[in-house]
């Protein structure tokens, strides 16, 4: 027989320990509490007595209370009101971005010594644990779009570290389309759907990654073999950005974070994706659920590649460029640890929607470069969560530091969640027992350059990577599957539109021109090519005559 008021307290304890990130529990609630299996955890909630959100207990559940059997609904009936007030806001706004995505909760484990790198605790001594996030998904689709398209996928980490959350905020690719931070709202819209006929446009996608040669190494990397991974556990993981390490004498070096799948890289083909789209949309996340709950705990190995301020001064291109990778064979990967996810989500809506990253949040030790989209993202990650979540979603217990006590001058807010830091002083400085701040944590010097200005940096060599990837990165069947991919998405856009991609392409290499035309030709001979009617131009165009209409009509009444 189940002690249900044991459960019950050891729930609420630990609960609130959890909540108002002020004590250290050993483990997480769910992990004490719940199953792994969801049927499982009905033991625990069948004992629980039915109630309103006050904790009031509800007598009837099924019937509203009316005036006679066939009268009208009473404003007194706090269950009715109760329920419906609550469901009218059940949703908040789904991410602009990586909107579909799967979650799941374990450990990073250090195997390799890096203090001599970096001094952040969570590096600190080989076998040490630290509890982690991750949060996998697609990139342009909504919520409910689904797993197998060809996209990008996020890949990011929360470290619950002993000096607050660390926030490694991935994809499953080294690099991206663009570089510079400004063009990253333009670049989402590309992707997202046409304004008017609220459709995916092949013009717009094709039309800025055109523009914009930068995206060129991306683009080759989306529409090769691992553009569809086969499902989360599958794929690699990398930070992309550069960042810069710091170790406890303050010295400091640029790095790129990887980590790299234990269970073997998997992609799915064309046929299979679209197969899988109609058929198990949520396939990937029902495939990393399974895996965690059968006991077939996913693992990655975490590496590092370093590169010192002075090989960064003389190197060859920008270091801190996104578009491009740091060649391992000049940065060796140097391993440091384990990623192992062992737990799902209790609630997928309370730990992994509203789970929340911000790559601003570095303990001591981590630093950011001058990484123009690692700059622009630590700006958007918070201000983004705080309009979706909220200015106190770091009090939600998945985003809570909860294995360090906050302390700061922040109060108030819609939702505080906690004491509020009760009496203490919310100035500073002040004569007062307060929190102090802590030198030894200052960030580290670096050098700027003097001169202010918006440096153009389209043509800083959008190729050379690029040819490197088709050429020696892929083998023949690899390259014609690239191209096929390739060819069949942009046939959707226009003769002009595909011309400038191809012209691109050729700076690449003339062969990966050359197929990816010959495709083209190939589509296009199968039928004269027509401009596509719900096309971005032609929208644009159906608004400028609509305007044109309505600015006669208007005339045509003021001069009659």
């Amino acid at each position: 027989m189940i002690d249900t008021s044991l459960i019950k307290s050891k729930f609420r304890i630990q609960f609130l320990q959890y909540l108002i990130c002020c004590e250290k529990p050993h483990r997480p609630l769910s992990l004490c509490l719940f199953s792994e299996d969801p049927t499982d955890n009905l033991n625990y909630f069948c004992y629980n007595v039915l109630t309103t959100g006050a904790g009031v207990p509800v007598g009837d559940k099924l019937n509203s209370m009316t005036a006679g059997p066939r009268g009208p609904l009473l404003v007194q009936d706090v269950v009715f009101t109760d329920e419906m007030a609550h469901f009218d806001r059940e949703r908040i706004p789904e991410r602009v971005v990586h909107a579909k995505g799967a979650g799941a909760f374990g450990y990073f484990e250090v195997t390799h010594d890096i203090t001599r790198y970096c001094k952040a605790k969570v590096f600190e001594h080989v076998g040490k644990t630290t509890p982690i996030a991750v949060r996998f998904s697609t990139v342009a689709g909504e919520a409910g779009s689904a797993d197998t398209v060809r996209d990008p996928r996020g890949f990011a980490v929360k470290f619950y570290t002993d000096e607050g959350n660390w926030d490694l905020t991935g994809n499953n690719t080294p690099i991206f389309f663009i570089r510079d931070a400004l063009l990253f709202p333009s670049f989402i819209h590309s992707q997202k759907r046409n304004p008017q006929t609220h459709l995916k446009d092949p013009d717009m996608v094709w039309d800025f990654w055109s523009l914009r040669p930068e995206s060129l190494h991306q683009v080759s990397f989306l529409f090769s073999d691992r553009g569809i991974p086969d499902g989360h556990r599958h794929m690699n993981g990398y930070g992309s950005h550069t960042f810069k390490l710091v170790d406890a004498q303050g010295q400091s070096v640029y790095c790129k974070f990887h980590y790299k799948t234990d269970q073997g890289i998997k992609n799915l083909t064309v046929e299979e994706a679209d197969r899988l789209a109609s058929s198990d949309p949520d396939y990937s996340i029902r495939d990393l659920y399974n895996a965690i709950s059968i006991g077939n705990f996913p693992s990655w190995t975490f590496y590092i590649q370093v590169m010192t301020f002075e090989q960064a001064e003389n190197w060859k291109w920008n270091p801190f460029d996104l578009t491009k990778v740091w060649p391992h064979k000049d940065f060796p990967l140097i391993p440091v640890g384990r990623l192992v996810l062992n737990r799902n989500p209790v609630n997928y809506f309370a730990e992994v929607e509203q789970l929340a990253f911000d790559p601003s949040n570095m303990p001591p030790g981590i630093e950011p470069s001058p990484d123009k989209m690692l700059q622009g993202r630590l700006f958007s990650y918070p201000d983004t969560h705080r309009h979706r979540l909220g200015a106190n979603y770091l009090q939600l217990p998945v985003n809570c530091p909860y294995r360090t006590r906050v302390a700061n001058y922040q109060r108030d807010g819609p939702m505080c969640m906690y004491d509020n830091q009760g009496g203490a002083p919310n100035y500073f400085p002040n004569s007062f027992s307060a929190p102090e701040t802590q030198p030894h944590c200052i960030e580290s010097k670096c050098k700027v350059s003097p001169d202010v200005a918006r440096y153009n940096s389209a043509d800083d060599d959008n190729v050379s990577q690029v040819r490197t990837f088709f050429m020696e990165v892929l083998n023949e069947a690899e390259r014609e599957r690239l191209c096929q991919n390739m060819a069949g998405h942009l046939k959707g856009a226009q003769l002009f539109i595909q011309k400038r991609m191809v012209q691109n392409l050729m700076a690449v290499h003339p062969d990966y021109g050359n197929r990816v035309q010959s495709l083209l030709d190939k589509y296009n001979a199968e039928g004269k090519k027509v401009e596509n009617i719900l096309s971005v131009s032609h929208t644009f165009m159906c608004t400028e005559k609509i305007v044109e209409k309505f600015c006669l009509e208007v005339a045509c009444k003021l001069y009659n």
